[in-house]
């Protein structure tokens, strides 16, 4: 196993000169730098995790707790992350907030006891007071959702303004029975696309059928079984908007059990654009989250953060697009066969 003496050795130079080169210190020489260097790539050296912990008590790895790992937005979320922390030469560790044996109090103990220096949270679903209190003295930051009140940097898109948006997309293709099925009410984000749909309602002063609003909790399965409860009732919804993508999938798969066409005898809308969405049948309108950008500047935040760099701006709200595809039967209504149409 290489050492750090094999590598000074191989330099030609001190040992004390390999460290102050690998801890990127201002005080060596570009000439040793260059030597160091070849010499590390040559011999392939690794350097010690835990000896660069003892010298500088950073562990350069960085947690990142996921509402559902096999959710495929948050793999575009989460590719965003990878990206900058890599380019900052931080590991990524990856906490599935879905498995069986998740408890928020362990990724939180790690960030005590100095397990990984800081902590990204893809949800907000966990133990709030013990969360708020903790980012008082570690590098946490809040992607995706948000908690009301506090101070923690948090990185999303306007929920309730893009749900709002496109229900209000679905009144002007003259939909009246609107149904909607929502994410779970705990969550903020569930809250928020629902209270976005009521408000599209009261602005056009159009009574809402609360017979229309339905729970599920985000996956395929939920949106199978609450659609096929809406297409039961006696009077069933024109147009049913799912608060995410995996939901509205389901949804169109119940209506085909129903032996009905999607747009044609019910149309279907979703969020968030998963890769999915364009190649689904019929391809899905919905609403596009900057999943990437979003990644990139929550991990940019935490490493400002862990870096002790001031923060200028604390929340940061992403632009969101709706995106018109043939699932909301506007082509029934125009002639043309795509839109985007992006929020300003």
């Amino acid at each position: 196993m290489t050492t750090i003496k094999d590598v000074a050795k191989q330099a030609n130079v001190s040992v004390a000169t390999v460290s102050r080169v690998l801890s990127k210190k201002d005080t060596v020489s570009e000439k040793n730098i260059k030597s160091v260097l070849q010499a590390v790539k040559e011999l392939n050296y690794k350097p010690n995790a835990l000896g660069r912990y003892l010298r500088t008590a950073h562990t350069k790895s960085i947690l990142v707790v996921v509402p559902d790992i096999t959710n495929p937005f948050f793999s575009d979320v989460m590719k965003g992350i990878q990206t900058l922390a890599t380019q900052r030469e931080y590991d990524v560790l990856v906490m599935d907030a879905e498995h069986a044996n998740f408890n928020s109090m362990k990724c939180f103990d790690m960030l005590e006891q100095k397990q990984v220096d800081g902590l990204i949270m893809l949800t907000s679903r966990v133990d709030q007071k013990t969360l708020v209190e903790l980012s008082r003295q570690h590098a946490i930051v809040l992607a995706c959702e948000y908690l009301e009140g506090t101070t923690i940097p948090t990185v999303s898109i306007d929920n309730v303004s893009a749900a709002r948006k496109i229900t209000e997309y679905l009144m002007e293709l003259n939909y009246t029975n609107i149904a909607h099925i929502t994410g779970p009410m705990e969550t903020v984000i569930g809250a928020d696309r629902l209270r976005g749909f009521k408000q599209a309602f009261q602005v056009k002063s159009v009574p809402i059928k609360a017979s229309y609003i339905q729970e599920g909790d985000f996956s395929i399965e939920s949106g199978y079984q609450v659609m096929s409860k809406l297409l039961s009732m006696e009077e069933r919804p024109d147009v049913v908007f799912a608060a995410n993508d995996e939901m509205a999938m389901g949804a169109i798969n119940a209506a085909k059990t129903f032996h009905l066409k999607v747009p044609e005898d019910i149309a279907v809308v979703g969020f968030d654009d998963i890769k999915m969405a364009s190649m689904f049948t019929p391809p899905l309108t919905t609403i596009s989250q900057p999943t990437f950008e979003i990644g990139q500047k929550s991990a940019g935040l935490l490493l400002d953060l862990l870096n002790k760099k001031p923060l200028t701006q604390s929340q940061f709200v992403l632009e969101d697009t709706l995106v018109v595809r043939e699932s909301c039967g506007h082509y029934l209504q125009t002639d043309k066969s795509d839109l985007v149409i992006n929020q300003k």
